[in-house]
């Protein structure tokens, strides 16, 4: 064992809920493609749960390697790193292969990787690299401004691949903004601004639309009723959310059908229930059947059956409500938030600035994958195909989670050999 680790430093916790949602997983995606006829073996390398164990155990691998390693290596990797994704990004379009309209996956012969998945852990470490600076103030403009140039460039490639779900997860790193300084004001703002947004899109009736705008107008001028130049500067900024609803429909007019679609079976489900909405629909459907204690085991009609597509990979919480019912998913959630709850502890005990980002970057991107997953499958928000953290079949999704969160694991069990840092 290297100098720079104890095993006793080690967060065992964390290690044990990445393992059981692991297998969890594993157990979940052979129940997704049991077909209980001539079914084959879960260890079958020919079916998905066979090719998962593989990666599974590539992942073990990966793990070895980031613990045996010396903490610095990642620090010194950051840059670098977050540059080489930048070029694989750049390359997908033109190298890549395509998969229902998109090109998201570079590689040779069968073996494959999303750079967009693995580009996310890269750019946490490049915003860490960035953020440790004992100068760095992210209240001021000049830093906001670098901050965000940082979070965009790979924002802006993996949506010309074009891969929306991917390139939403970045903007998850604004909670890590927060922890470090960055103003309250704009969350209030941008909270604002999303609640235009859906009111746009969730009311019909204009008369109702215009009395809810002007609420939230007539509330803005009212805060800045101290000085006539707040009131100016709330006025204008109702106006300008005036001026957003208003242009709603035309910009969602403007994004591909199949995502039209989507935002709208979000406000109606029933719109088309056999087409864009039967995802969604028979999603609710499997969870809600499952009941309490679920129907058991290899026992779910709505898994078997292929009544939800892509079960296996965005949609696999719906394999788990369906045969281990309300209890299984609150277990499954529960460890969600445990880890989440883990990686918070560790990141407030950390040493020093970068380790401390980072390992806010890492909450940060799995509870969005977990929040936006599960609310996808149960039709709270649009589907926009990510995958639930560990538990979906893939291996470039397994592999980037597991070197995002054992990357902050090791971080955290050097947290005493690292210099004291501004933190």
């Amino acid at each position: 064992m290297r100098q720079d680790i104890q095993v006793n430093r080690i967060d065992w916790v964390t290690i044990l809920i990445y393992f059981a949602l692991v297998f969890i997983g594993w157990f979940n995606i052979y129940a997704a493609v049991y077909d209980g006829q001539d079914a084959k073996s879960i260890f079958d390398l020919s079916i998905n749960s066979g090719i998962q164990l593989v990666w599974i155990g590539t992942s073990v691998v990966l793990i070895i390697l980031i613990m045996a390693a010396d903490y610095r290596l990642f620090e010194n990797l950051a840059i670098p790193l977050y540059l080489l994704f930048l070029v694989l990004l750049i390359l997908t379009p033109f190298v890549g292969k395509e998969v229902n309209g998109q090109v998201l996956s570079i590689g040779v012969g069968s073996f494959r990787i999303q750079p967009g998945e693995f580009a996310k852990f890269a750019t946490a470490l490049a915003l860490a690299k960035f953020m440790e600076r004992p100068t760095f103030d992210l209240s001021k403009v000049k830093y906001q401004i670098r901050a965000f140039a940082i979070l965009m460039v790979p924002v802006v490639l993996i949506l010309l691949q074009p891969d929306t779900g991917t390139a939403m997860v970045y903007f998850s790193l604004l909670i890590m903004f927060y922890r470090e300084g960055f103003p309250s004001k704009y969350y209030l703002l941008g909270i604002g601004m999303i609640a235009i947004v859906l009111l746009s899109l969730g009311i019909e009736n204009n008369l109702y639309l215009a009395v809810a705008i002007g609420a939230i107008c007539l509330f803005l001028i009212l805060l800045g009723k101290r000085s006539w130049q707040k009131t100016i500067v709330f006025s204008l900024i109702g106006l300008g959310l005036i001026g957003i609803t208003y242009s709603i429909d035309f910009v969602v007019s403007k994004l591909p059908s199949h995502q039209q679609n989507r935002i709208m079976v979000l406000f109606n489900p029933d719109i088309d229930p056999l087409g864009v909405g039967w995802n969604v629909t028979q999603s609710k459907i499997a969870i809600g059947s499952g009941g309490m204690f679920g129907k058991g085991y290899l026992q779910g009609t709505q898994t078997k059956f292929d009544f939800v597509p892509e079960q296996h990979t965005d949609f696999i919480f719906c394999t788990l409500g369906e045969e281990f019912g309300w209890f299984g998913s609150l277990v499954v959630i529960s460890l969600f938030v445990a880890l989440l709850v883990r990686i918070v502890i560790m990141a407030e005990r950390q040493k020093n600035r970068f380790s401390r980002i980072y390992g806010y970057s890492v909450l940060s991107i799995l509870m969005f994958h977990f929040m936006v997953n599960i609310a996808m499958t149960i039709g709270l928000f649009p589907v926009v195909g990510i995958p639930l953290p560990f538990l979906s079949y893939g291996g470039s999704s397994l592999w980037s989670f597991t070197v995002l969160l054992f990357i902050f694991i090791k971080m955290d069990a050097s947290r005493a050999s690292q210099l004291g840092r501004l933190s």
